[in-house]
């Protein structure tokens, strides 16, 4: 337990120390709640479809949380380039001890920017149905940061360099976001769309915060949110333990 809690501590120890990384990331939140929040609000609203800017926030938090924890999978490429790696896995220390620090150093990361655009979101006009919803709503934000961060886990295990590691991220992320839901309702949706986006688990995340958080245009519901959400967080992280455990030095 040291040892996860030592690579746990270095992880958050890493963000804290970078103050232009904390300014940095939130741009492209920031530009998402003011710019889609405030610029499609008139026609999501003539729609019918309630308050575009109520809609979109659980998705640009999810969106936060998404791109935080699956990057920390990069740290791994860093830290084999500078020979980190190398001296973590000759310590005498189980692999799934090291796999679980990292993982949850990334999803504390990632809730912790998580919740800073929670603020922002709130500070701009987002009004949660109750404020006793928060700690739900950081409950979902902690399953998607694990479940994304073992992911990211995993892919940078068998990654070797800077580049591959980007071109899988490009390719799998945006996807992934964009038919999550996050910016546009899952209903009313072609067959094929709502097949694609029932089988993404972000889609589980946000429809689970929009729920506890009183947004409009549930598509699921929540408790289908928590069941589908946590059993992917559980396949991805056996996994990222599996693809970790057969990393070579």
């Amino acid at each position: 337990m040291n040892a996860i809690y030592i690579l746990w501590w270095r992880e958050l120890r890493r963000y804290t120390r970078s103050r232009a990384q904390m300014i940095v990331s939130l741009g492209q939140p920031l530009l998402y709640l003011l710019v889609l929040g405030t610029g499609f609000g008139h026609v999501f609203q003539k729609a019918g479809m309630g308050n575009y800017f109520q809609f979109i926030s659980p998705g640009v938090i999810g969106m936060m949380v998404l791109f935080s924890s699956i990057f920390s999978g990069l740290g791994l490429l860093w830290d084999r380039q500078f020979g980190f790696l190398k001296e973590t896995l000759v310590a005498p220390v189980s692999r799934l001890q090291i796999m679980i620090g990292r993982t949850l150093g990334g999803a504390t990361v990632a809730v912790i920017q998580g919740l800073i655009v929670m603020i922002l979101s709130v500070a701009f006009g987002f009004r949660p149905q109750s404020w006793f919803a928060i700690p739900a709503a950081i409950g979902f934000m902690v399953l998607i940061a694990l479940c994304f961060a073992a992911l990211g886990t995993a892919i940078g295990s068998g990654l070797q360099d800077m580049q591959g590691f980007q071109l899988i991220m490009n390719f799998l992320v945006m996807p992934i976001y964009f038919l999550s839901g996050a910016i546009f309702p899952l209903t009313n949706q072609g067959v094929v769309l709502s097949f694609i986006t029932k089988l993404d688990p972000l889609s589980y995340g946000v429809d689970g915060m929009r729920n506890v958080l009183g947004a409009p245009n549930v598509a699921f519901n929540p408790v289908v949110d928590l069941v589908v959400l946590v059993a992917f967080g559980f396949v991805f992280i056996i996994f990222g333990a599996w693809r970790f455990a057969k990393i070579e030095i």
